[in-house]
């Protein structure tokens, strides 16, 4: 039996759609939606912009004024009580006179984990916290991934045919899917913080790893290519000054001195991780990774590195896309590699799926792990 009222939920429920605005421009932070009601009335409301701007706590106090007093609080998260870009929001919320918060979920960030729901119930405020904690876990599924298990949250993505090739035997790719299929790839991007593909994605697509929506204002990812002797071609598109962004080269002490050095010169950050072969171990990349603050990353590909990443048991979500056609052919371009499955009982189950549609193609998402 929830302790939480139809009326609970429902305003919860506002919370986290106002949450959602804030999507792609708060990382590292969490979007986080409040919502402030008195006497069965709406009288604040606030989302969490962007990095920097005032949390979703301080702009529904704001909005409120005096009619604070004696409010109920709804807010998607725990609010923070350590000193950042911005105040704590335990302090405004005990400032304002709220008499009660009824919170979706604790936040994992260790600066807070409860701290906050202390410090508001020494202040004499009523606290509730759970109220949607799925949906609200969900909607933060990159934040929470990183502080709990300490890396990106990963998800992989691939377009394929019908009969489930991802190029012609020619190596040509260009263009399985369609259009508006395209588009929402460039959406997904705009959404994590870093896009990574291997080398042989590099050769044979020469992506440019960067976000190409109109009127995209929005930050560019860090464009990341796993490369274990430093392959990659000087002229490759994603390096080049038009594509924007930072760009992250990992590779082996199997790559030579002078390749880090150009690549360095050019503006590469180029990380070398021991390995005995010119293969990367996917884990560390990760962790390499999340030191520098990177809570999401998307894989483009290819499929080593899917297939790397599966294993390990580090993909999260999956992100397909599946075109009407049929290519055939003699040359394996599956978008996934063996997995050393011993029989279809042990096939990865993808969960909580979700399909859409982009005119004839179809999009099928789902994922890998309970968020």
């Amino acid at each position: 039996m929830s302790p939480f009222s139809k009326t609970d939920c429902s305003y919860m429920q506002m919370a986290l759609t106002l949450a959602e605005r804030g999507r792609g421009k708060t990382s590292p932070n969490p979007m986080v939606g409040a919502v402030i009601v008195k006497e069965g009335r709406v009288v604040g409301r606030g989302y969490h912009a962007r990095v920097g701007a005032a949390h979703a706590e301080n702009v529904a106090i704001c909005e409120a004024g005096e009619l604070n007093l004696g409010a109920t609080l709804y807010v998607t998260l725990e609010p923070c009580i350590h000193h950042g870009r911005t105040p704590p929001c335990t302090e405004a919320v005990i400032a304002a006179g709220i008499e009660r918060v009824v919170a979706a979920m604790e936040d994992p960030n260790p600066l807070v984990a409860g701290k906050g729901f202390a410090q508001l119930r020494e202040a004499g405020i009523r606290v509730d916290d759970g109220c949607l904690r799925a949906d609200a876990r969900r909607l933060n599924e990159f934040y929470v991934v990183f502080h709990e298990q300490k890396r990106p949250f990963i998800t992989i993505k691939w377009a394929m045919s019908l009969c489930g090739r991802t190029a012609h035997d020619s190596g040509e790719s260009r263009w399985i899917t369609n259009q508006l299929s395209r588009e929402h790839g460039h959406r997904l991007r705009a959404q994590h913080d870093g896009v990574l593909v291997g080398l042989g994605t590099v050769l044979n697509d020469d992506p440019m790893l960067n976000v190409r929506l109109p009127d995209y204002k929005g930050p560019q990812p860090k464009r990341i290519v796993v490369d274990g002797d430093l392959s990659i071609p000087s002229r490759a598109r994603l390096l080049c000054e038009r594509a924007k962004g930072d760009v992250i080269l990992f590779t082996t002490p199997f790559a030579k001195q002078e390749k880090v050095d150009h690549f360095e010169r050019e503006g590469c950050r180029v990380v070398q991780l021991p390995s005995q072969r010119r293969l990367l171990d996917m884990r560390r990349v990760m962790d390499e990774l999340a030191e520098m603050g990177l809570i999401s990353v998307l894989v483009e590909g290819g499929r080593q590195i899917h297939t790397s990443l599966l294993r390990e048991g580090l993909a999260d979500k999956v992100v397909a896309f599946i075109a009407p056609k049929i290519i055939g052919g003699f040359h394996p371009r599956a978008p996934v590699e063996d997995l050393a499955l011993p029989g279809l009982d042990r096939a990865l189950k993808v969960t909580d799926v979700r399909v859409q549609t982009f005119d004839q193609d179809i999009c099928l998402e789902g994922y890998l792990h309970e968020i």
